[in-house]
């Protein structure tokens, strides 16, 4: 009985999307802008599943459904919509349609029932669009992260067949991955036989970023160019020390200007001041 009278709500349709509209603006989850044809569409076919499909939400009808609140659930995202707010935009539907109910029918357990179905159908929505929107907020984060991993790794040509990579920030291992491609990519693209690693901007050196250097070091070396670390602090000399890791073999340096010097000597180079 409770789901005819779900799918009598499609005869309200125009009623029930005028007191969403309304309950929308109260609430101040709307913004005016793409909200009237979205809340159009969604509001059909949402009542025409509950029209055919009995109230089952595993339905084809309910699949289209789900399909548009996800695009819908992601255009509010990208709109500047809260999680709050996108359930609120399901949360005012419940209430509208709960209204309408209570107007065509009189029988209390009847309306109970069928209130009951539609919030159990409009909660579940409600965690679709919470998980629509983290989704949507993973990829714009997991992206963002990526941008900052190109800008805080710029690879610097500082003379002709040296380039250096100033590091900034905890060094990871996905971060290790992009400051060694950006390097070797570099060192092709400009030719160069010395890369400079200056680490004066990296907070602390533990046994595991340790490992990191020497990975990218050794990298640059089947490259054919020799790499120099540069900003060993004293107290990442004595981590180093008190850690027992193996830098033999590798050219530090206290300073990216000692550093380049080193280079400049390994390319039988002198700065000499004008007369």
């Amino acid at each position: 009985m409770q789901n005819n009278i779900l799918g009598s709500l499609k005869e309200h349709e125009n009623k029930l999307l005028a007191t969403w509209s309304q309950l929308l603006i109260e609430n101040g989850s709307t913004d005016g802008t793409t909200e009237e044809e979205e809340s159009k569409e969604f509001t059909a076919l949402l009542l025409n599943a509950l029209q055919h499909s009995n109230g089952n939400s595993d339905s084809e009808e309910f699949e289209k459904v789900h399909d548009l609140l996800i695009g819908i659930s992601s255009s509010r995202g990208r709109r500047g919509f809260s999680p709050r707010e996108n359930a609120q935009y399901l949360i005012t539907f419940k209430e509208a349609a709960s209204k309408i109910l209570s107007d065509i029918e009189p029988d209390a357990a009847t309306l109970y029932h069928a209130n009951l179905q539609l919030s159990t159908i409009l909660d579940n929505m409600t965690i679709l669009t919470f998980e629509s929107y983290m989704r949507g907020r993973e990829d714009v984060i997991s992206r963002q992260i990526d941008e900052i991993s190109e800008i805080s790794t710029p690879v610097i040509r500082v003379w002709d067949g040296v380039v250096a990579l100033p590091i900034i920030g905890t060094l990871d291992s996905s971060r290790t991955q992009v400051v060694m491609e950006n390097l070797l990519q570099q060192i092709v693209d400009t030719g160069s036989s010395i890369a400079i690693l200056d680490i004066s901007g990296v907070p602390a050196v533990d046994s595991l970023v340790a490992q990191h250097l020497i990975k990218t070091v050794s990298a640059t070396r089947l490259m054919g160019a020799e790499c120099i670390i540069s900003g060993i602090r004293p107290e990442i000399a004595q981590t180093v020390v008190h850690l027992g890791i193996d830098l033999t073999g590798i050219i530090t340096k206290a300073s990216l200007a000692s550093a380049l010097q080193t280079a400049f000597d390994m390319l039988q180079l002198t700065v000499v001041k004008r007369k």
